[in-house]
């Protein structure tokens, strides 16, 4: 494609009346905050606090929805702002849902090990679900890191989890295009671990950035240009920045049991997953499944969740391939329209 002078000025022109709306736009930007949906601290354990949203109405769903967030990041991606909320949809179409947050480790936790995140943390929350609400079994959405954990938790305990949905969940870590994966498996995660203890969000957030170094570095900021008379734009892009760079600490022994079980021995595919001395064998889950994955995910690519299907013991195994990203899978218009029905729809029938 040729530009002429005249399409270069036109341009130039542009850009100048935006970057003059700037000062402007940015005198009317608020303080962002995150979080459209009231919630009650339900229950703690330590840094672990236990959330149950409150919706417009009672929830009409008879088992309760518990959300398992990655560790890697704050969970209130899915509550980010009152049009990009998950929860906002899952509440409207009555489900009950509750969520984990693990807040921030400091070097206290940093021997916590996968057990403590999945039988004490995830395990904790799941029985005063269950006793609270007086039923033998819930149901359970985990995201993307939380779900290999919720899958950790469901193969453990079966008995206790009524239907599990995972979200842009990997089982698969070796897939030729898992760039992530590709990194992490020749690592010396215990030198890394003995050396610094608990892994910086700093480290952590560099990692991802570099995945798509220019489009997340650079190319974002430059079309920020784009937006710098609206406002509203303004502040939706800064919410999500502050969601990206709001990171917690890994504790170091999770960290280093995850890494060499989950992404250098493959353990899902391969076996040897241990939790507390218990082996993992996903074939154990008979309980429904809906796999939700996403069409154009750098993070968790499609081939890295698929496998899962073919993995577990249930019969009954739903996929349902969303076309966006990782992120985009919470927050873009077509997800609010789509995931929180899908969920919804699926847990109904069952």
């Amino acid at each position: 494609m040729r530009f002429t002078a005249a399409d270069l000025a036109e341009e130039a022109q542009r850009t100048h009346a935006k970057l003059s709306a700037a000062l402007g736009t940015l005198g009317k930007v608020r303080d962002v905050d995150f979080g459209a949906t009231a919630k009650d601290e339900v229950y703690r354990d330590g840094k672990l606090a236990l959330y149950r949203y409150r919706g417009p109405n009672a929830p009409t769903a008879k088992v309760p929805l518990l959300i398992v967030y990655a560790l890697v990041n704050r969970p209130y991606m899915v509550d980010l702002q009152h049009d990009r909320s998950l929860v906002k949809g899952l509440l409207e179409r009555g489900e009950d849902v509750y969520i984990i947050d693990y807040g921030y480790p400091d070097r206290s936790d940093r021997f916590l090990t996968l057990e403590d995140y999945v039988e004490r943390f995830i395990g904790g929350c799941v029985d005063f679900l269950r006793h609270g609400h007086r039923l033998d079994a819930i149901n359970v959405l985990g995201i993307c890191q939380g779900g290999a954990m919720s899958l950790c938790y469901t193969a453990l305990h079966p008995d206790r989890v009524r239907n599990l949905v995972t979200m842009v969940t990997p089982v698969d870590f070796h897939t030729p295009d898992n760039m992530l994966s590709n990194w992490t498996r020749n690592i010396d995660v215990d030198l890394m671990v003995d050396a610094l203890g608990n892994v910086s969000s700093d480290m952590m957030n560099m990692t991802y950035l570099m995945l798509k170094p220019f489009r997340l570095n650079v190319q974002k900021y430059v079309g920020m240009v784009d937006i710098l008379d609206d406002a509203d734009a303004v502040e939706d892009f800064l919410r999500m920045e502050k969601w990206i760079f709001d990171s917690p600490d890994q504790a170091g022994e999770a960290f280093r049991q995850f890494i060499k079980q989950f992404y250098q021995a493959n353990g899902f595919v391969n076996g040897g997953i241990d939790i507390g001395g218990r082996a993992v064998d996903l074939a154990n889950i008979d309980v429904p499944v809906l796999n939700i994955f996403a069409e154009q995910d750098h993070l968790v690519p499609p081939d890295a969740s698929r496998p899962l299907g073919g993995l577990i013991g249930s019969e009954d195994y739903t996929e349902l391939m969303f076309k966006g990203g990782h992120i985009g899978i919470y927050v873009s218009g077509r997800a609010q329209r789509e995931v929180p029905t899908a969920i919804h729809d699926w847990l109904a029938t069952r």
